[in-house]
């Protein structure tokens, strides 16, 4: 990976860090506020809603942090080890964690008449969605399993090879 690509990808890091740190920080009271004046039918969502949006934005910066690391890993050459590992189960377990978080808020909103059904069914549909991107990091998570299997038994022929020369 090239230096302009990797000082590219972490001014979009840096940014979209600082973006879900605004969205907590300024975004969330704001939304407090403004969910003060709901109907008495739904004033039970409003703790569960800003419980997913801090959550959420909580899983999206854990994830970023991640890909910060691999990509340190990445720029060092050291990302076919095992120590890039630890930061693919945590980026899993951070996606699991916000489909999860979604699924729960469709839950919360499907009884009753106050939320419309499409409403539920989107939601359940970007909890869906959030499950699939964690299949794929998983199906990522193997083929670097298989890459760094490879580096190993190269690095041991090439040791094998020196020894012979």
């Amino acid at each position: 990976m090239g230096r302009l690509t990797v000082l590219a990808l972490r001014a979009v890091l840096v940014l979209l860090l600082t973006g879900s740190v605004l969205v907590q920080a300024v975004m969330v009271p704001l939304l407090a506020i403004d969910l003060r004046g709901m109907d008495a039918d739904i004033e039970y969502l409003r703790a569960p809603l800003l419980s997913v949006i801090v959550l959420g934005t909580a899983a999206v910066e854990v994830v970023l942090m991640c890909v910060w690391r691999l990509v340190t890993m990445v720029r060092r050459g050291t990302v076919f080890s095992h120590a890039a590992f630890q930061y693919v189960h945590v980026v899993i377990g951070a996606v699991v964690a916000a489909a999860c978080l979604l699924f729960g808020l469709a839950v919360l909103l499907a009884p009753g008449e106050a939320v419309a059904p499409g409403v539920v069914l989107l939601v359940g549909g970007a909890a869906l969605a959030v499950l699939g991107v964690a299949l794929v990091v998983l199906v990522l998570r193997m083929l670097l399993a298989q890459a760094v299997e490879r580096d190993v038994a190269a690095t041991r022929m090439q040791a094998e090879l020196d020894e012979v020369i």
